[in-house]
């Protein structure tokens, strides 16, 4: 994956000329990597003759957009994002049901957030949350790998750490719910109080500080393993351990948005998403994201989750709008508006 081609992705529409005979178009908000969405833009639009206007934005800025345009949406497909985000969207009425012929062979995680939003979103892809490193520069500076939560919060890492900001950041937010579920409220926000401490800066996206990692900006970060090892494979001097304590994980999801202008080519994209030829783009453009499809293509280079200590997720309970607001109410409160 390329950092410049990323870097320039973002935040930028990205439409494709539409072929011969195409049969309408689908605008379509994307979280992950700009290379994957722009990939999977172009995958439907060759299948199917479907015009795609694909936009990428973290995950807070989708949610925050599609919140704004609920009386008069301009977007019809939300691809990828926890599945926090699409839960707190599902509970204010902003996303379609809609059930697929194809879920059937869905893995049960990405099945469980449809019942969840009863039909709401459903499961695309799966990681986990880790400590990123940058290998040549934990060298040089003479610095211990951290190996848990605790050991990241050390004063040896003062400055040393890049995390994203949970306002616009879904992984964030699942940083920070992950830790709630691993010790209890009081001591998250603790931790997050000792750990600020270290932190360099709260970047807008949740693969920011992961990129800064892989450039030799900063010496760690907490990220989702997927973009780690594209990082990694790609070439960046980038490793992760998991923390022993335990670690959150996602379930990114995809949903239809309520009053989409075309229901029908979201429904389109839906399903043509649900199937294993679909999922195996990912790794083709060098994202290692846990597919949802049990049919995808085994990668050993896709990170296995089994062999990871993770929390017991409560995805119903951490995706209500209420909890999202009161966790980052008290981040504003208590964490980010600490001195630097």
């Amino acid at each position: 994956m390329s950092l410049r081609t990323l870097a320039a992705a973002i935040g930028l529409t990205f439409a494709l000329s539409a072929p011969a005979g195409a049969q309408g178009s689908l605008n379509m908000l994307c979280a992950p990597a700009a290379d994957w969405c722009e990939a999977i833009a172009a995958g439907f639009q060759r299948d199917t003759g479907i015009r795609v206007n694909m936009t990428r934005k973290s995950a807070g800025e989708i949610l925050a957009q599609i919140r704004a345009e609920a009386q008069n949406p301009r977007t019809d497909i939300w691809f990828g994002a926890s599945a926090e985000t699409h839960i707190a969207a599902a509970e204010q009425n902003l996303l379609q049901p809609y059930t697929s012929p194809n879920m059937t062979q869905l893995h049960d995680w990405a099945q469980n957030v449809h019942r969840i939003t009863d039909g709401r979103c459903v499961g695309v892809s799966s990681g986990a949350i880790g400590i990123a490193f940058n290998t040549e520069l934990m060298t040089r500076k003479n610095l211990p790998v951290p190996r848990s939560w605790e050991e990241l919060a050390n004063p040896i890492y003062r400055n040393e750490v890049q995390l994203p900001n949970p306002n616009s950041s879904g992984t964030a937010y699942t940083i920070i719910a992950g830790l709630v579920q691993l010790w209890d409220e009081d001591r998250a926000f603790d931790y997050l109080r000792r750990l600020h401490g270290n932190v360099n800066a709260y970047t807008r996206s949740g693969a920011a500080p992961m990129q800064a990692v892989a450039r030799g900006e900063t010496a760690l970060a907490a990220s989702f393993n997927m973009e780690t090892a594209s990082m990694k494979h790609a070439g960046f001097p980038i490793d992760m351990v998991y923390p022993t304590e335990g670690t959150s994980y996602e379930v990114a999801c995809m949903s239809i948005i309520r009053g989409a202008r075309n229901l029908a080519q979201a429904r389109r994209f839906y399903d043509w998403y649900l199937t294993p030829a679909a999922m195996d783009i990912g790794p083709k453009v060098n994202q290692w994201h846990v597919p949802a499809h049990r049919g995808a293509a085994p990668d050993p280079r896709i990170p296995d989750l089994s062999q990871i200590r993770l929390v017991d997720y409560d995805f119903a309970r951490f995706g209500s709008a209420e909890m999202r607001r009161r966790i980052l109410a008290r981040w504003d409160r208590e964490v980010g508006s600490l001195p630097r």
